[in-house]
């Protein structure tokens, strides 16, 4: 070989080289300056390296990495805003490690430095990352499909064949044929140039804002937020004012003013239990029939609240998340007057609603001698009290056989001395235990109707027949969580379409041959290398070769076989 031919060999390879090159160079939308070389040093070369990085889509799925392990803690370790006991719980019985947590902020995770910083800074990549991206994707969907380069036969699914057909003939068959296969088509100079795919792109897009939206729906479901519980006894009602609630916790930014306005009664609450069997006692349905309404003045409407189906009103959702027994209880004093008649809630201690509580007589109550003073009660109650059992627990949650065991004081309840107490337990600092006649602690066990009489003149106790139940309500407000539930399902449909949707270009040139016969060649090439896009190459060809069949190449040659996919890769292979 000559050394102008070695030339023109290396020349050729060269131009192949650029061809396809260019053939595959619009077929990504990272922007071109990705690609640069790193800045020369300085302040601003310095700052515009940082800002190429953080907006690169390989630092956005870093930092979603590094913000994934940091919640992690986040749900692993007691946190602040969810539940100040379990904190404190946790310093109590780790008291090496709880000041390393306070010192890196893992008790209040989603509030720390460290979280808020990767939080941010994932922010900032992705619309860095996303703007220029969508604004090149905007101008390949405006632009036209690149024209076919200069050596199809260089490109990675190519097949060729002769026809007697027209070229002209030919170009508008295969326009027709690629615009019926949903591909963008158009005639470039002797060539059809078509290309497919693009909701790959979109798809990609689709997902990194979905992206965005659920960061800013996280965020704003965590200012904005607002967690209260609440029991309530049959009978009773709640309206969604901050003093009604028993426990209530909000985002930073949350006002008294944004709560839903709504109310409602609890008419009924219905348990039902297994029977029989080893899971007796278990739980079957737990039913909250209530009554309530809208806004100030709107009209009530009954419903039913169930375990994991909430009441949806506005923003808010009403949960049933808890339930128990409330015993009505009477006192009355020396005299017999009414000075205590309520139903008192107590707190369940087992899966059988074992219960205990406090009554409070804290006001109008007067003693033998006519002296004022405040009673107080330990109540102990079980719904299925077993005398076989020889255990004061319960052995059945639904009220079979309910008994109620009452310890009686009197003194001062300590309930004006400022310091705020739960009302399921009982301060004794100030107070006297009654005795029996034998000088021992007051007790007694009581059934629905019995009473318990107090000594010296000092009044009764009555446990009425009527026991009725109270439910736990846990009312919730996230304003974000719509928008969270439409980027995660946006997410995903966009990953799929990312992963699944293969970007394609099919050029089929048709120019006449040195015997007038018309050459055509069809080639095509993919995003990224899949054995999709010879086999739909080699499916258009076969389709193309029906409109324009073959010609012979000579009185003894055989006619040409219909291209397939398998010779569109035989014959790309072999250039």
């Amino acid at each position: 070989m000559s050394t102008t031919e070695t030339d023109n060999s290396r020349d050729h390879g060269s131009q192949d080289q650029e061809d396809l090159g260019a053939a595959g160079s619009q077929l990504s939308t990272a922007p071109a300056e990705e690609l640069s070389a790193a800045p020369g040093l300085g302040v601003i070369g310095w700052a515009r390296w940082f800002w190429r990085q953080l907006t690169s889509m390989r630092v956005a799925l870093l930092l979603l990495l590094l913000l994934s392990l940091g919640a992690i803690p986040g749900s692993l370790i007691p946190q602040s805003g969810a539940d100040l006991n379990k904190v404190d719980d946790f310093r109590k019985a780790h008291k090496t490690l709880a000041p390393v947590y306070d010192k890196l902020g893992l008790f209040h995770v989603y509030s720390s430095v460290w979280f808020s910083a990767i939080y941010i800074l994932l922010f900032v990549s992705l619309i860095g990352c996303i703007v220029p991206r969508t604004w090149q994707f905007v101008g390949q969907l405006r632009g036209r499909p690149p024209g076919a380069p200069k050596r199809l036969n260089r490109l990675p699914a190519y097949t060729t064949w002769r026809t007697t057909a027209e070229p002209e003939q030919v170009r508008e068959a295969a326009l027709a044929l690629l615009k019926k296969r949903r591909f963008r088509a158009h005639v470039a100079g002797d060539a059809v140039a078509a290309e497919k795919g693009y909701l790959r792109e979109l798809g990609n897009l689709a997902f990194h804002i979905a992206l965005i939206v659920l960061l800013v729906a996280f965020a704003s479901g965590q200012l904005y937020k607002s967690d209260g519980t609440k029991l309530v006894v049959e009978g009773d009602g709640f309206s969604n004012s901050l003093p009604q609630y028993d426990d209530f916790k909000s985002g930073s930014l949350f006002q008294n003013d944004d709560l839903v306005p709504f109310s409602f009664n609890l008419k009924k609450f219905k348990g039902t239990y297994e029977v029989t069997g080893p899971n007796k006692g278990t739980p079957r349905t737990y039913e909250a029939n209530i009554g309530y309404s809208e806004g100030a003045y709107g009209k009530e409407k009954p419903t039913t609240i169930k375990v994991n189906q909430p009441l949806h009103i506005g923003d808010s959702k009403v949960y049933l998340v808890s339930h128990g027994y409330a015993p009505v209880i009477t006192v009355r004093d020396g005299k017999g007057e009414v000075v205590y008649h309520q139903a008192v809630p107590l707190l369940p201690l087992d899966g059988n609603v074992t219960s205990n509580g406090v009554v409070k007589v804290m006001d109008g109550y007067k003693n033998g001698q006519g002296q004022s003073e405040q009673l107080g009660f330990q109540a102990f109650f079980v719904p299925t009290f077993n005398p076989k059992a020889g255990t004061m627990l319960s052995q059945f949650p639904a009220l079979v056989n309910p008994l109620l065991a009452v310890n009686a004081y009197h003194g001062d309840l300590g309930v004006d001395s400022g310091i705020p107490q739960s009302v399921y337990q009982l301060d004794k600092t100030h107070m006297k235990a009654f005795k029996d006649g034998k000088g021992q602690l007051l007790k007694k066990l009581l059934q629905p109707g019995d009473t318990l009489t107090l000594p010296n003149g000092a009044g009764s106790l009555t446990f009425e027949k009527d026991i009725k139940q109270w439910a736990g309500f846990e009312i919730v407000q996230e304003p974000g969580s719509g928008w969270a539930l439409g980027g995660a399902i946006t997410a995903i449909f966009g990953l799929a379409g990312s992963l699944f949707i293969q970007r394609r270009r099919v050029w089929v040139r048709a120019v006449p041959g040195a015997d007038g016969v018309t050459v055509v060649e069809m080639a095509g090439l993919g995003r990224s290398e899949s054995a999709k896009v010879p086999e739909e190459l080699g499916d258009l060809a076969g389709t193309l070769y029906d409109q324009a069949p073959g010609a012979p190449d000579g009185p003894e040659a055989e006619p040409d076989a219909v291209p397939d996919s398998d010779t569109a890769v035989a014959e790309g292979a072999e250039n």
